[in-house]
């Protein structure tokens, strides 16, 4: 698995991009609710759907694959049968990740720094039909030198049904180029999104004791700014109670 930073077909190249991809946290690390996206969580009939093909069938398709495919973004056969291509994943991930490569603490050891990723950026990954979902999980946190365990997020697909759109986690051991080849290259019709795992709460277990120092420190500092925005708006009330009151009053 590898990621392409020198090619020339005009796709957005993640060696180029992920300077600006860093921030500092501003805003909540709780999942807000979503839109209009329906999400379905029966990977086991998701998975029943797929089928085998025979390495002409995969010839033939890959052959179509790359007559509709219009950015370049080609799969290539190779003759052990492997074929690899390119995915485009979508990060959305709602909860700050923690960054290796921090300030040093004590005793000299690097610390993490949690950061926010902004939403919707699109990164695009080569890989080859062997690679599972697990380790394009594990690709794309080691390329942005994310320290968090790779078991906190899940791959999604998403994908069109008669003008619904629908979000499916994949399990780790499914073949995200095998779907990108069975769609075809039209990100409408079939995306990938990578996103924390949706167990209906937070796995604090799963963090480190630096990432959940972290979390409080967010914590206090937004506590202090909601603290700030109540009182101003109370001042604001207080401040038009006694002019109504001066005015009912009248001048003394």
């Amino acid at each position: 698995m590898t990621w392409n930073s020198t090619m020339s077909s005009g796709y957005s190249s993640l060696e180029e991009d992920s300077e600006e991809y860093f921030f500092t946290a501003r805003t909540s690390f709780f999942k807000k609710p979503s839109g209009k996206v329906t999400e379905s969580k029966d990977v086991e009939k998701e998975r029943e759907l797929r089928t085998e093909f025979s390495r002409e069938e995969i010839r033939q398709k890959i052959e179509l694959y790359n007559s509709m495919t219009k950015d370049h973004l080609k799969m290539t056969l190779g003759h052990t049968g492997v074929y690899t291509g390119f995915i485009k994943v979508q990060m959305d991930l709602r909860r700050p990740v923690t960054v290796r490569g921090g300030q040093r603490g004590a005793g000299g050891a690097m610390v993490g720094e949690a950061f926010y990723l902004p939403q919707g950026v699109t990164n695009t990954l080569h890989i080859s039909s062997n690679n599972t979902v697990r380790q394009v999980i594990v690709a794309l946190l080691n390329k942005f030198t994310v320290a968090d365990n790779p078991a906190k997020y899940a791959l999604y697909k998403r994908y069109h049904t008669e003008e619904q759109v629908y979000v499916c986690k994949l399990a780790d051991g499914e073949q995200p180029l095998f779907l990108r080849l069975v769609a075809g290259p039209d990100t409408e019709t079939l995306s990938f999104v990578l996103r924390e795992q949706q167990t209906g709460e937070v796995m604090w277990d799963a963090f480190s004791i630096p990432e959940l120092r972290n979390f409080l420190r967010i914590l206090d500092k937004e506590e202090e700014e909601q603290k700030e925005a109540v009182i101003r708006r109370y001042d604001v009330y207080r401040q038009r109670l006694q002019e109504a009151l001066m005015a009912l009053r009248g001048p003394s």
